[in-house]
């Protein structure tokens, strides 16, 4: 029987290394204390992992050769692909080839790489990675042969750039940041205006008789908010102050695109008008009240709907109190939503009986007359027609699921072409809940894709349970990372599956981005695809492996890439804690940043 022939270990310092490359890689091997990077050069965090395909044609220069001719070359960068592609054994081509050795327990550690390599040249960064290493048999080759990938593992930089200390004193940055935010600002406005014009009216009409200001005036008062709450949260509204905020050209002052940034806290306008519409019903049923008890009013039809509406008011406004929405996020949709539609359909009712009781008083006009004279009327049209126009575009659409890992799933669709930075909700139950995902367009501009992770019980059982068709309503709607564009630089952080909005910003940005990405396991739980895409948009991207080096300090590392890639501002898209974490972290220090917010 012939004896198989193999190539000989990886040896350092054999022969056909020219002499200088040996000394240099020989002492490298003796000191392995020494290193020579410097502590904040990219190479001393990053662990790069290589892929190649070898084109199966015959190579006469020896392997040792092929190194030397890489003038670029680093035993650290050496991957267990590339080894095998060179010819030298690694623990994965021993063990598929079930090949025995006879060379000395030296030489077989010398050609594991590349984690072997680096460990004897003292590397700090080895990703000690749970994810198997894929094993590609000898001779195998693919369709594509020049196929070529990479992306970068990284362990935090030793030496990051120092923390500044925070402005302002600590309880003003509380209440700035915390209390007086852009969002309380919103709702402070529009409440105060509302409350303002209360005064003004009650003040105006104290000596009114019957007493009190004139209910149609406060029914319209009531109604208009409601409308401008209704306004504010509607798709195609919202896509237009993007659009319009979006417009602002870079030579403006940081200032002021810094404050165009937060277009995203508009639910500050959302909830301060809807408290405000409360507040004005309020006092149109406690005016209807004194006219019924005083026998000027004997409507009590009119009575009894006005008090289920303010019943309805008030859930609603209580269900969307921060704590209680929190607590159960489908109780608080199901009451915003059955709520909200039981109120318009009453509030139809409401009309329609005030008017026929006017109608019916002497010197008014006719129903309809009174009906089309009426400013609620065409308030009330206006919500209605938002309200039901979402619903019109309700349609089920079919899905192509792609399981990444038992955490996370990729879900296909075909139905329509859709542009970067856009939210999709999609639904296995239309009246029960819905649930919002950034789309990430494909490569051919025909199709998009929506990353989904377990974060409850819904997301969990998609991935358990895989749908090939979802709901979907209305059209897609902005969201917060379209405002980076009105900055010249910025820095992405996010965290798990917030990969998927911030993907659908780096495939389209049209400034420079650095990347910040802190997730377990990023290749085992997202896959190749994913991974590749991130590596495609941002070459230097900082991914963090927490099951490899734990979780870093993402506000130092945040500031660290703002301040080295001289940046204007930071987005951040991960769970509310360390969202709020790190916009505070950054803002205290008067640094731009931006996220998310419980309303946004």
């Amino acid at each position: 029987m012939a004896q198989q022939t193999r190539p000989e270990p990886l040896n350092l310092a054999q022969g056909s290394i020219n002499s200088s490359a040996s000394a240099s890689l020989a002492t490298a091997m003796e000191s392995p204390a020494k290193d020579s990077q410097t502590p904040n050069s990219p190479d001393s965090y990053h662990t790069t992992h290589q892929k190649h395909q070898s084109d199966g044609e015959n190579i006469k220069a020896s392997p040792a050769d092929l190194i030397v001719s890489d003038i670029s070359f680093r035993p650290e960068k050496m991957t267990t692909a590339k080894a095998s592609s060179l010819g030298y054994p690694t623990e994965d081509t021993l063990k598929a080839d079930s090949l025995t050795f006879s060379g000395s327990s030296d030489d077989l550690e010398k050609g594991m790489a590349p984690v072997m390599v680096q460990e004897q040249l003292g590397a700090n960064d080895i990703e000690k990675s749970d994810i198997e290493p894929a094993v590609r048999a000898r001779g195998a080759h693919t369709a594509d042969s020049s196929y070529s990938s990479s992306w970068k593992i990284s362990v935090p930089p030793e030496n990051p750039t120092k923390l500044p200390s925070k402005c302002d004193r600590r309880i003003w940055r509380g209440i700035r940041h915390n209390y007086f935010a852009v969002y309380q600002r919103l709702f402070a406005i529009c409440f105060m205006a509302n409350m303002i014009a209360f005064i003004v009216l009650l003040a105006t009409n104290r000596d009114s008789k019957p007493w009190g200001p004139p209910r149609g005036d406060v029914a319209t008062a009531a109604a208009t908010n409601v409308l401008a709450a209704f306004l504010i949260r509607q798709e195609n509204v919202i896509n237009a102050l993007y659009e319009i905020c979006c417009a602002t050209p870079w030579w403006f002052p940081l200032r002021i695109r810094r404050m165009v940034a937060k277009l995203y806290h508009f639910g500050g306008v959302h909830s301060g008008c809807a408290v405000s519409a409360t507040a004005w019903f309020i006092l149109f049923t406690a005016l209807v009240t004194k006219d019924y008890a005083s026998g000027d009013y004997n409507q009590p039809a009119v009575l009894t709907i006005t008090y289920i509406l303010v019943v309805l008011f008030l859930a609603i406004c209580i269900f969307a109190i921060p704590k209680f929405r929190f607590v159960s996020h489908n109780v608080f949709e199901a009451v915003h939503r059955f709520a909200g539609w039981t109120a318009v359909g009453l509030f139809w009712v409401l009309i329609l009986l005030v008017a026929k009781a006017t109608s019916e008083m002497p010197g008014y006009d006719s129903l309809g007359m009174t009906v089309v004279k009426s400013p609620a009327f065409w308030l009330l049209a206006v919500i209605t027609f938002f309200t039901i126009l979402p619903w019109l575009r309700l349609r089920k659409v079919e899905a192509f699921p792609e399981i990444l890992s038992s955490h996370a799933i990729r879900i296909h669709f075909k139905y329509m072409k859709i542009g970067p930075i856009l939210g999709v909700r999609i639904s296995d139950n239309p009246l029960k809940e819905w649930h919002a995902f950034a789309s990430i367009p494909a490569a051919d501009g025909q199709s998009f894709s929506l990353i989904v992770s377990d974060a409850g019980d819904w997301t969990k059982k998609q991935i358990a349970q895989p749908a090939n068709a979802y709901w979907v309503r209305g059209i897609p709607i902005t969201g917060v990372l379209r405002m980076a564009i009105v900055f010249r630089r910025i820095v992405l952080v996010t965290t798990g599956s917030g990969i998927g909005p911030v993907l659908s910003m780096l495939v389209s940005h049209p400034m420079p981005c650095r990347l910040l990405w802190s997730t377990p396991n990023p290749e085992k739980t997202y896959g190749e695809n994913i991974m590749e895409s991130v590596c495609k948009a941002d070459p230097d991207a900082m991914i963090i492996n927490t099951r490899a080096s734990g979780r870093p300090d993402m506000v130092a590392l945040t500031y660290h890439l703002y301040v080295q890639s001289n940046a204007e501002a930071v987005f951040c898209i991960s769970n509310p804690s360390l969202t709020r974490k790190i916009v505070y972290g950054m803002e205290s220090r008067g640094v731009p940043a931006y996220g998310p917010i419980w309303d946004s």
